[in-house]
């Protein structure tokens, strides 16, 4: 960006900064040392470590449970932490030290183990890989430096300064189909994970979760979502069957994990409770007599918060009962299709809504909070007109993502980190970070997009 378009976009009242970067990227002569710490269930950051070791880097894994040891093959390089949670910082600071450590790799930056970690390397100018589900899922996963989701950087770059980085690229990105393609993986390892706490996590006495629940109350949700996963979808289809064939006009709220981390450190309420309670008044008070709300449930919603019982109890109360629906997970791209617009605390599926011009109220941070894409109305006022976005720049927006954090694949099923681990090594032990390398011309190179089953 030069000097003149920083003066006319400050000038317009948008506030940035911009990020130091050498012309030429640093040559990294030295050894790399990799320390990871928890990732997402199932093999991927062992296969992601396998791959660092064959390009040369040493790779450690510090674990913090069986399941974290069961998916971790390479026993010479795994570090078992068996002490309390309160002394995690001390050792961590020891293993820093010890391996002369250069990159942390985490899945997640706010769990209590891996914020301690992200402090520590910021303190030594240690390099955090962060990744996360995919801003843009389906079939893309989230890789960043330094933090992810709320510690993005992306909150502190505006629309006309990715524009501005863009304005060389003459390729626009492939969007991919809007359903998750390895639900079934994903939900498989979670359980597999949590059965190796359970049941095998006798060296691991002091292991604390970082959910609020103990991790048999884990287990048996996941086992008790799998059982009932024919009954679901049944209930699913009738409602959907219900909205689809109503002819009324209706609004979708893109629901989430009461336990999800979004929901929890990037949002202002302290239950989904709350949130319900709020948004269906605000329903019943702004939107048209004739419209209708569609509460969508997360596809990973195991009935551990109260959501049904207080959707019908919020709903009875203000009279609305008739005009309020839930759909217990599945597919979201059928029901956005035809909705009005899309309230949501922070979800990614925010993301969808925007790339079919809905308008969207969104309540809590997240990488999407931009002026030109979520409406300020008072709650009431936008259900009963609401603002559309800026498709313009959202699209925009999306290119810079695909062209910077977004990364094809998946963790969860084969052929999906396949895809993956081809891109992201090379990201990883690049010099410069994804966002500095497409702002001074030199993007990352992308992969056509595949269909990850």
């Amino acid at each position: 960006m030069t000097p003149m378009t920083g003066a006319i976009l400050r000038r317009k009242g948008y506030q940035f900064h911009m990020f130091k970067r050498s012309p030429v990227p640093p040559k990294a002569n030295h050894r790399r040392s990799f320390l990871f710490l928890q990732g997402p269930h199932g093999p991927f950051f062992h296969r992601l470590g396998k791959m660092l070791r064959a390009a040369g880097a040493e790779v450690w894994r510090v674990g913090f449970n069986q399941g974290d040891s069961a998916f971790w093959h390479h026993r010479p390089s795994y570090i078992a932490y068996t002490g309390r949670p309160e002394d995690w910082p001390d050792r961590l600071a020891q293993l820093l030290d010890e391996k002369q450590t250069t990159d942390i790799v985490l899945y997640g930056d706010t769990r209590p183990i891996h914020a301690a970690a992200v402090e520590a390397a910021k303190a030594r100018g240690i390099t955090v890989h962060v990744f996360e589900e995919g801003y843009l899922r389906p079939y893309w996963v989230t890789y960043e430096r330094g933090g992810a989701n709320g510690h993005s950087r992306l909150m502190q770059t505006p629309v006309p300064q990715m524009q501005e980085a863009l304005k060389n690229l003459d390729l626009d990105l492939p969007d991919a189909p809007a359903r998750w393609g390895d639900m079934r993986q994903h939900i498989f390892y979670g359980a597999l994970y949590h059965w190796f706490v359970m049941f095998l996590n006798v060296r691991y006495r002091a292991f604390r979760p970082h959910r609020n629940i103990t991790v048999a109350r884990e287990l048996r949700l996941y086992l008790r979502r799998i059982a009932l996963m024919p009954a679901y979808a049944l209930n699913r289809m009738y409602a959907t069957w219900k909205i689809k064939t109503g002819g009324f006009p209706y609004h979708i709220a893109l629901l989430q994990l009461e336990h999800d981390a979004s929901f929890q450190n990037h949002g202002p309420f302290a239950s989904m409770t709350e949130f319900l309670e709020m948004l269906i008044e605000g329903f019943a008070k702004g939107a048209p007599q004739h419209h209708h709300l569609v509460l969508k449930a997360h596809p990973l919603e195991d009935g551990r918060a109260p959501i049904r019982r207080t959707i019908a109890r919020v709903a009875r109360d203000h009279g609305i009962s008739g005009r309020v629906h839930y759909v217990r997970g599945g597919k979201l791209a059928g029901l956005l299709n035809d909705a009005r617009s899309a309230v949501t605390v922070n979800s990614t599926a925010a993301q969808q809504a925007l790339w079919r011009g809905l308008p969207i109220k969104a309540f809590g941070t997240a990488v999407y909070l931009k002026p030109e894409f979520v409406s300020t109305q008072p709650l009431d006022d936008f259900f009963q007109l609401p603002t559309r976005p800026d498709s313009k720049a959202y699209r925009d927006y999306r290119h810079y993502l695909l062209e910077t954090s977004q990364i094809t694949g998946s963790f969860y099923s084969a052929r999906g980190r396949r895809q993956l681990l081809r891109q992201v090594v090379d990201m990883m032990l690049s010099p410069e970070d994804p966002y500095d390398s497409l702002e001074a011309g030199r993007p990352a190179p992308r992969q056509h997009l595949q269909v990850v089953k």
